[in-house]
């Protein structure tokens, strides 16, 4: 009786990603099938933020043709670019777990500053600016070592800053009501406007970037001997961004144009996905999210990240401030108030950041500020009151947090989270 040989399973040849052929792993069909088993564990992805955002564009433009005008579309990428800045600095913070309730009247207090500054002392625009970064260094750090090193709560210790920094506001403010600004560098942020001609460029030049990223991140995964993404794939997702970029800018320029402010989006939202996804710090902070415990076990300095987290939420709400300023071109006694640390807290959450950290991506500030905003300018199209505004912005956030507990505890039973 002879012995049966075990049967050597196939090999995947060099160069496919550690996959057979035969697999067909790196297929489109593959690829589909793998999003389609995140789909029922729980990995939602961008679905949730998709669906939403055409309803609110099918809604609102059944209601009002204006919301969907080139005008309007102009518009709504200046009013909801302060929050996208403010956002993206609170992604870091929510992603370790945390909680930054001042970040709205920390932008007052540096749109505070850049005003009188320029108006009454007459600073250069650039130490200006760089005085503002410097605020929000401050005061990132100030709150980071009060929450790392002191061990307060976040929670507090912002809550805290959200009225101490409002009182700060008053104090710059001074009696002297309304403090105009004047300085085309600071007014040209959100009211300047690009030829066609050089937004068709601007916008090539992001794509090109985007299939090159995609590019070297397939070819790293091909060289390391892991599962890489199809080509089509990578084929249909540029094309899908050059669709969006190329048609936003037709659009626009049946306007007014493309707003430069859109440009500044685009580039704050791929510097901070470089910082996140394609740099150790990002990792950190995902591991930090993730568990706190396990991360300093292996070897992560935590409070130093969690500080600089905070410096980074304080530093995009600075420059919030100057974006809020440029677009009011004027500051006042009501800087950093209303709904900003709120809007921005619940544009991240929409987005798809998680509120129990480790899970989420910079841009959810964006597609989060645009749900937000998009709600906004609409229902101010059909002259609706701000107490209808606040109800269904809650609404949609609730919706929102409901959809990422959900996910959370799906991907906790496929052991993805």
């Amino acid at each position: 009786m002879t012995e049966t040989e075990p049967r050597t399973p196939p090999q995947a040849a060099p160069g496919t990603g550690g996959v057979s052929p035969a697999a067909g792993a790196a297929t489109l069909s593959g690829h589909l099938k793998g999003y389609l088993r995140r789909l029922a564990s729980g990995d939602l992805g961008r679905l949730p933020i998709v669906v939403g955002l055409l309803l609110i564009g099918v809604i609102f433009t059944s209601l009002n043709n204006a919301f969907i005008s080139p005008v309007n579309f102009t518009n709504l990428i200046v009013q909801m670019s302060p929050l996208v800045v403010i956002a993206a600095g609170v992604v870091f913070v929510l992603l370790i777990a945390e909680v930054d309730l001042s970040v709205g009247y920390v932008s007052g207090v540096a749109a505070v500053v850049v005003a009188r500054l320029l108006t009454e002392n007459g600073w250069p625009v650039v130490t200006a600016v760089a005085l503002v970064v410097l605020t929000g260094l401050s005061i990132g750090w100030l709150q980071g070592v009060l929450v790392a090193k002191v061990g307060l709560p976040s929670l507090v210790v912002t809550l805290a800053g959200l009225v101490g920094w409002n009182g700060l506001v008053l104090v710059l403010i001074a009696g002297r009501g309304t403090v105009t600004i004047s300085s085309p560098f600071v007014v040209g942020i959100t009211n300047a406007y690009l030829s066609a001609t050089v937004a068709y460029g601007v916008m090539a030049a992001f794509v090109a970037v985007y299939a090159v990223v995609q590019l070297q991140r397939r070819a790293a995964r091909t060289r390391a001997d892991l599962p890489v993404v199809p080509m089509t794939v990578i084929v249909t997702r540029t094309a899908g961004v050059a669709a969006l970029g190329f048609g936003a800018v037709f659009y626009a320029s049946l306007g007014r144009g493309f707003p430069l402010i859109g440009v500044v989006l685009l580039v704050v939202i791929a510097a901070f996905t470089f910082v996140l996804e394609r740099t150790s710090f990002g990792r950190h902070v995902l591991a930090i999210g993730g568990n706190r415990e396990a991360a300093r076990r292996a070897g992560i300095n935590v409070d130093r990240i969690r500080i600089i987290c905070f410096m980074i939420s304080a530093t995009m709400a600075s420059l919030g401030g100057l974006v809020f300023a440029s677009r009011l071109r004027s500051v006042d006694t009501n800087a950093g108030g209303g709904q900003i640390e709120l809007n921005a807290i619940a544009a991240v959450v929409i987005g798809g950041t998680s509120l129990f950290g480790g899970h989420g991506k910079i841009s959810s500030a964006l597609f989060g500020a645009l749900v937000i905003q998009g709600v906004d300018n609409g229902m101010g199209l059909l002259g609706l009151s701000s107490g209808a505004k606040f109800l269904v912005t809650g609404f949609v956030l609730l919706v929102a947090v409901l959809v990422d507990s959900v996910a959370r505890r799906g991907r906790t039973r496929s052991g993805l989270a």
